[in-house]
């Protein structure tokens, strides 16, 4: 399997860090993003959104680094991964949700202004953040993992632009169970990180 990438987006190190938690091969192409690589062919033959990740496992390609988790976890992580039971698909999934939407546009596009200088309004990635991270604190409170009693694809989809928070100028010190939640994944065998975690 190849994995198109880019080491500094947190939505292609979340597919990353979950084959190296699970123990998944993947070959990492590295793509030349400021060279706009990924906005060309070939690489638009394979995902013509011109976004990063991409997923080839032989003739199946994928975009989109939450529906790669799932076909990963379903197909080679197990059912400690992915379980067969629908209701437990659904706990996973709504934080899957949770990392497209309210992470993408809090956390994760703080850190696009202030990181990397995108033209976004910076007062709304804020207050987006200062919505969902308490509301994430008060979840952890009750449990050790966002979905089920174990590690899911739930926490790796989170838990990079969360963790990398502070590169937005986010700070987490008034969460502390979501500072555990980040030291208890980086405390999973086969952790890797990325520059930022």
């Amino acid at each position: 399997m190849k994995l198109y990438d880019l080491e500094l987006s947190g939505n292609c190190y979340k597919v990353r860090l979950f084959a190296a938690l699970a123990n998944i091969k993947l070959e990492i192409v590295p793509v030349d993003f400021l060279g706009g690589e990924h906005k060309r062919p070939p690489l638009t033959g394979l995902n013509p959104w011109g976004e990063l990740p991409i997923l080839v496992d032989g003739e199946r390609v994928l975009r989109d680094s939450q529906a790669i988790l799932v076909y990963l976890a379903g197909t080679y992580g197990g059912a400690a991964w992915w379980p067969a039971e629908a209701h437990l698909q659904a706990e996973i999934v709504q934080w899957l949700s949770t990392a497209a939407n309210e992470i993408q546009h809090g956390p994760a596009s703080a850190r696009l202004v202030d990181k990397f200088g995108y033209a976004i309004d910076k007062a709304g990635t804020l207050a987006k953040a200062a919505r969902i991270l308490p509301l994430l604190d008060a979840h952890l409170a009750e449990r050790d993992w966002l979905a089920l009693s174990r590690p899911t694809i739930a926490d790796c989809a989170v838990f990079p632009y969360v963790a990398l928070a502070p590169e937005g100028g986010i700070e987490l010190t008034p969460y502390p169970n979501i500072l555990r939640w980040i030291e208890r994944i980086k405390r999973l065998p086969g952790y890797l990180a990325m520059p930022g975690t």
